[in-house]
C-alpha cells in the first residue's frame, strides 16, 4: 500500500516579529519559554532579517566556499518547516529551512536550534518504544544518508531525521547544496559530543564554526556544522 502524508499548506505568511514563531510550534505553551531555544532562535534570525543570515551563520556558512556555497546569498526563511518521512503520520519539524542562492545553484540549510536542550532520545530508546513504523522509517533515512543498516544506539535519533530532512528538501526545490546547521546557544555546547558522535558515522572528525563535507548524495553536497549563537538573544 503506498504511503500517505496529511496535507500540509504551502502559503507563507511574512513575519512582523519574533512572537509571529510561537503559534508555529507544535506545543507553544510548552516550549516558547525565555531562555529556552524556540524563542531565543526566533529572536536571534528576526534581529538579522534585514540582512538575511546572523552574523555568526554567515561566518559558519563562508567555510563552505570549497564545497559549492561560494557567493552563499539568503533568500528566506521558513520556520517550524516540516518533511515528510516514510513510515507514519508524523512530519520532521524543522526549526528554520532556509532557501539561500549560490554561485552554483541553490542551496537548503536546516537550522536546529538549541539552548540546554538535548537533541532527544538515542537510538536505543527509540527501538524500545517500538512505535509503528519506526523500523520503516529509520531504515529509509539510513538508506537515504547511506549510511549501514546497523549504526551505534547511542546516536541521537533527531541528528539523522533533522539531516535527512534537509536533503529531501534540497531535492525537492533541486537545489545543488544541503546543510543541516546546528544554530547552538549554550554557553557551554552541551550536546557537541552528540554532534561529534553524528559526524563520525560518516569518517568526519567534527569541529565548531566550520562546515563539514560528509559527501555528495544524488549529485548534491550535504554538509553539517556547529554554530555558537550569540548568547545576548537568550534573555
Amino acid at each position: 500500500m503506498a504511503q500517505t502524508f496529511p496535507k500540509m499548506k504551502r502559503i507563507l505568511i511574512p513575519t512582523r516579529s519574533f512572537e509571529d514563531w510561537k503559534q508555529l510550534l507544535a506545543k507553544p505553551k510548552l516550549h516558547w519559554k525565555q531562555g529556552f531555544s524556540a524563542m531565543t532562535l526566533a529572536r536571534s534570525w528576526e534581529a538579522a532579517s534585514s540582512t538575511g543570515f546572523p552574523p555568526e551563520v554567515a561566518e559558519v556558512l563562508k567555510t563552505g566556499s570549497a564545497c559549492g556555497l561560494e557567493g552563499i546569498r539568503f533568500l528566506l526563511a521558513i520556520p517550524e518547516y516540516k518533511v515528510p518521512l516514510a513510515g507514519g503520520v508524523r512530519s520532521s519539524q524543522t526549526d528554520i529551512m532556509v532557501l539561500a542562492r549560490t554561485l552554483h545553484g541553490l542551496a537548503v540549510i536546516g537550522v536546529e536550534g538549541k539552548v540546554d536542550e538535548s537533541f532527544g532520545p538515542k537510538l536505543a530508546q527509540k527501538k524500545a518504544e517500538m512505535s509503528e513504523g519506526f523500523s520503516t522509517r529509520l531504515d529509509s533515512l539510513l538508506k537515504r544518508l547511506e549510511l549501514p543498516a546497523k549504526i551505534s544506539d547511542r546516536i541521537r535519533y533527531q541528528l539523522i531525521h533533522r539531516t535527512a530532512s534537509t536533503l529531501i528538501m534540497a531535492e525537492d526545490y533541486n537545489a545543488a547544496c544541503a546543510v543541516m546547521l546546528v544554530h547552538s546557544f549554550s554557553p557551554m555546547n552541551k550536546g557537541f559530543n552528540d554532534f561529534e558522535a553524528f559526524a563520525s558515522l560518516f569518517g568526519v572528525k567534527a569541529e565548531m564554526g566550520r562546515l563539514l563535507f560528509l559527501g555528495k548524495y544524488n549529485g548534491r553536497d550535504l554538509l553539517i556544522a556547529w554554530c555558537q549563537g550569540d548568547q545576548r538573544f537568550r534573555s
